[in-house]
């Protein structure tokens, strides 16, 4: 009450009548009124429980759908959690698509085959159409690898494949059968690598042709991966646990579940 009273000395009678000074000495008054005096006992401060969840739920889409066309993923096939599957894309049986590649079939279809892989960070695609006219959609069929870090539009690669890291196929090329692509390999629009062959370069030239050896090492790799692709599967549920962090959230605040 003192601070009020001394509030009020510094005004006159003649300022009270302006509306803005009234204005001000209510502020002034209820600023004083809400301030804690010394007398009171201390603001309590709440610490935060043990239990607080710290979980993130911005999660990314793993399959997204596109007007008709929803991605397709067998049974025993293994997509990892952070890939992304856009619109007309297949993954076949024993099929895997590792960590961080995204498959966006907006504008064609993307078919992953039998015991193929898509190694990490791969980016595929598919055009609406061909300048070869060649099929503008993108097959990878089965027992291919695709190395890491690897861009594919609207190719086409044949059974028994592998494509090295780093390398890019662009629209209309084609990799036939029991073929070797080196990593960092750049394969032109239209560009066809006969079967048995190993190719290299930017852009893409012949080096040398495979032995019948190296061919019969091409699906024991695709074969291998597989292996290791349903290991990780293993470690994934199909659905998310979220839900069991929500229970311990509602559980700790005293919420009934």
């Amino acid at each position: 009450m003192a601070a009020a009273a001394v509030a009020l000395a510094r005004f006159s009678r003649k300022s009270l009548t302006s509306s803005t000074n009234l204005k001000l000495l209510q502020r002034t008054l209820a600023t004083q009124a809400a301030s804690p005096s010394s007398t009171s006992s201390p603001k309590s401060v709440i610490t935060p429980s043990a239990d607080r969840v710290s979980w993130d739920y911005r999660g990314q889409r793993k399959i997204i759908p596109l007007g008709q066309w929803l991605p397709k993923i067998a049974v025993d096939a293994y997509v990892a959690p952070n890939v992304v599957l856009a619109g007309q894309v297949t993954v076949c049986d024993g099929a895997s698509v590792w960590a961080g590649s995204v498959l966006r079939g907006d504008l064609n279809k993307i078919t992953v085959g039998f015991c193929s892989s898509v190694q990490e960070r791969c980016v595929i695609h598919a055009a609406w159409s061909s300048p070869t006219g060649l099929p503008a959609e993108t097959s990878i069929e089965r027992y291919v690898t695709i190395g890491a870090y690897s861009l594919l539009r609207s190719c086409t690669i044949e059974p028994e494949c592998i494509i090295g890291q780093h390398s890019i196929l662009m629209e209309g090329s084609l990799v036939e059968t029991h073929s070797i692509l080196e990593a960092g390999s750049v394969v032109p629009p239209g560009r066809r690598i006969p079967t048995g062959e190993l190719w290299a370069g930017n852009p893409a030239r012949f080096v040398r042709a495979l032995t019948h050896e190296e061919t019969l090492e091409i699906p024991k790799l695709a074969v291998a991966i597989n292996d290791l692709s349903k290991e990780h599967f293993s470690e994934f549920l199909p659905y998310s646990t979220v839900y069991l962090e929500v229970e311990k959230f509602k559980k700790s605040s005293g919420i009934s579940i």
